[in-house]
């Protein structure tokens, strides 16, 4: 069983910065013992839920989708179980809940039927 638990979002402007945060948990293991690899997904309304940006297993590769390409940075510290997802230049049509899931590794990465596990999601408003 995996928990997640996202943090860190919040309403800014357009052209404003946030950092947000996936806490994970195995319970007595860590993600990368259990063989889980994580990603970010976004969902705004009446949209469905797209993929935004993802990690490899090991945390070595990172994958991001080309809409958010140069603004928004995934990263991770596996040894504290956090990942992390830095947007920069937001945009008002990054206005979105955006959540945390963890896959099994050797799956898409960029699917979300790939996603075994999801967080609560952390919502992101981003005024003109």
């Amino acid at each position: 069983q995996v928990q997640l638990v996202e943090s860190g979002g919040g309403l800014v402007q357009a052209g404003d910065s946030l950092r947000l945060s996936c806490a994970a948990s195995g319970g007595t293991s860590s993600i990368y013992d259990m063989g889980y690899a994580l990603g970010w997904f976004r969902q705004a309304p009446g949209k469905e839920r797209e993929f935004v940006a993802g990690l490899s297993w090991t945390g070595s590769t990172t994958y991001t989708a080309d809409s958010v390409k140069g603004r928004f940075t995934i990263s991770s510290d596996y040894a504290k179980n956090i990942m992390y997802l830095q947007l920069n230049n937001l945009k008002p049509e990054d206005t979105a809940v955006y959540y945390c899931g963890a896959r099994r590794s050797g799956t898409s990465y960029s699917a979300g039927s790939s996603y075994d596990y999801w967080g609560q999601g952390t919502q992101v408003t981003v005024s003109s």
